[in-house]
């Protein structure tokens, strides 16, 4: 069987064991300085002034919505745009901190929204932000979507969660917006098992993005920064200090695991993400050639980084000859990410308006996917070729 995945981490045996050396030794396992080591090495890597460190990517994205909303930036009833093609962490916060979700449509041949998507929404439903995600490694023309955005006077987000390494000649994903988000899950990218990053260069965002991980308190700010909300709010003494809560918070924090492979892992990352796109660029040639499917188009990005190779069929009936034929061959398979989210039971028991998203549901209908890592074998590749051929 070809699965998913089949590692949970670059170099397995010897991470393992660093992991099992570091748990023996450490002294304190909470948030501590291999979160933060991390955090200014993604940062670094990704050419972004600040990254935050969350317990997964879905926290990411919620605190990024909360951030916005302490700060003032969004309010309660904002509408927010958010690409109809993605996962449910995406849009659940939206839901849940009370904002009114849009979703936009997307181009099927990118499976990504596009600047035209973003441009016709902005004027007809008057978003105050765009929550893009960046589809499976794929992404639209972010740098127009973030023109369209600065233009119309929504805040631009992005859910870098699936495209981690991709670039195109204005920068790398997930560097377009005031915010992005990252996720470490173990399927992912690299793992660090769970976890997710908000970059940002945004100073004030990132101040409140610590203070809403850990439950709205101060404590993992540095001490001017402290300093000022302690003054601000009039707080007497460090020994109420401690145990001041400014605005709104959770407890999203990772653990020094989180941090310690991290670090781990990312020295790695380039090689992993050259090996994922040699693999799609392999077994896209043998889409080409198939008539029954949709060649993607990624002419617009020069570095392509999957964790999932799509599947786009030219009908649903399509589509089920071919989850025989990847499954009968052995490989796993699933639908491509939770498709069209405005059909997801959760998001038609709370938002009563119906949406045309024709792009979103050819993906819907029509696509799969299956798992794109180094570890594929010459065979592996061999035998989804053939499972990918038309005959």
């Amino acid at each position: 069987m070809i699965p998913l995945m089949k590692s949970a981490f670059s170099n397995e045996l010897a991470t393992r064991k660093a992991l099992a050396d570091f748990i023996l030794q450490s002294p304190r396992l909470s948030m501590d300085m291999k979160c933060m080591e991390f955090e200014q090495a993604f940062a670094k890597r990704q050419k972004m002034a600040d990254a935050v460190l969350f317990n997964s990517g879905g926290s990411a994205n919620l605190a990024m919505l909360q951030a916005l909303l302490n700060l003032g930036r969004l309010k309660r009833g904002d509408k927010v745009g958010f690409s109809a093609v993605t996962w449910s962490t995406n849009v659940m916060p939206i839901l849940q901190l009370g904002l009114s979700p849009v979703p936009l449509d997307c181009d099927p041949l990118t499976l990504n929204t596009m600047s035209s998507h973003v441009s016709a929404a902005i004027r007809s439903h008057g978003l105050k932000a765009v929550f893009i995600t960046n589809v499976l490694g794929f992404a639209g023309d972010l740098d127009q979507i973030r023109k369209t955005c600065r233009e119309g006077g929504a805040v631009l987000l992005e859910d870098n969660c699936e495209a981690l390494g991709t670039e195109l000649p204005a920068g790398a994903t997930g560097t377009f917006g005031l915010a992005s988000s990252h996720s470490f899950f173990v399927a992912h990218h690299m793992s660090t098992i769970e976890g997710g990053m908000v970059l940002t260069s945004d100073e004030e965002l990132a101040e409140m993005l610590r203070i809403v991980r850990a439950n709205g308190w101060d404590r993992n700010l540095s001490s001017d920064r402290q300093l000022k909300w302690r003054r601000r709010f009039k707080i007497p003494d460090e020994f109420q200090g401690k145990y001041a809560f400014y605005d709104l918070g959770y407890n999203l924090r990772p653990t020094e695991i989180t941090g310690f492979l991290g670090l781990l892992q990312l020295p790695a990352l380039d090689a992993m993400i050259r090996a994922r796109e040699a693999n799609y660029l392999r077994l896209e040639k043998i889409v080409a050639a198939n008539p029954d499917l949709f060649t993607l188009k990624h002419d617009h990005i020069t570095l392509l980084s999957n964790f999932a190779f799509p599947v786009l069929c030219k009908t649903p009936e399509l589509r089920e000859k071919y989850i025989l034929q990847l499954s009968g061959a052995g490989v796993e398979i699933r639908p491509m990410i939770a498709g069209n989210l405005a059909r997801q039971p959760f998001f038609k028991k709370y938002v009563s308006e119906s949406f045309e998203l024709p792009g979103a549901d050819l993906v819907h209908f029509n696509g799969v996917y299956f798992g794109n890592y180094p570890e594929l074998t010459a065979n592996d590749l061999e035998i989804l070729s053939s499972a990918l051929s038309h005959y």
